[in-house]
């Protein structure tokens, strides 16, 4: 009696199987693809939603001129030193002034109001005046909005003027950080000025 032989399965039928698991993973691979492709998307125009806000709302008070088709205050020219130094010494001379080092006084004073305040009213918008890339220009519009917030409702938990300084200069590392701006960042080097790719305010 011949003994039966198992049937050998076809060369087609071992290669379909290697190719039909091939064929499933590159469709989930596709699919995790376009699942994190669409969340980026939706999380882009979140973020650019909000950037536009604190720049509309950031230029309604702190304006350019509606004469000026292209900021003088490019990188290299004196106008954009200025703005640099007014910036940094801005800096320097509110904290010693909030750390009542200059004009000393055992009572609240105007001279450490003023160093509490001095970020806001000079360096932020001193760095904002510059030409300078859209990252660096967003982190100034939340930072002109953000330290107002700071300097009133700090004072309620901790009335000191030291203390609020202090939040307000990481407030703004805070920002600069988030944006990735900081001037030793890769970023001043591979991206355009933001001044080139806002569209001005019409005039009033």
């Amino acid at each position: 009696m011949p003994i039966p032989v198992p049937a050998r399965p076809s060369r087609s039928r071992a290669l379909a199987a290697p190719l039909r698991l091939r064929s499933q993973r590159a469709v989930r691979v596709s699919a995790e693809v376009e699942t994190e492709a669409g969340g980026s998307a939706k999380a882009k125009p979140a973020d650019a939603e909000l950037s536009k806000m604190a720049r509309q709302a950031a230029t309604t008070f702190a304006p350019r001129s509606s004469t000026a088709k292209k900021n003088p205050a490019t990188k290299g020219t004196v106008l954009y030193q200025v703005f640099e130094v007014q910036a940094y010494l801005a800096i320097v001379v509110g904290g010693l002034l909030a750390f009542n080092v200059i004009y000393p006084s055992d009572e609240p004073s105007i001279a450490r109001l003023m160093g509490m305040w001095s970020l806001w009213m000079f360096t932020v918008p001193s760095l904002r005046a510059r030409d300078c890339i859209k990252e660096e220009k967003d982190a100034l519009n939340y930072a002109f909005l953000a330290i107002p917030l700071v300097n009133v409702l700090l004072p309620f938990v901790w009335k000191s003027f030291a203390a609020v300084y202090v939040a307000d200069v990481g407030v703004l590392a805070a920002l600069y950080a988030w944006k990735d701006c900081f001037p030793w960042s890769e970023c001043r080097q591979d991206k355009p000025a933001a001044a080139a790719a806002e569209v001005e305010e019409p005039s009033a």
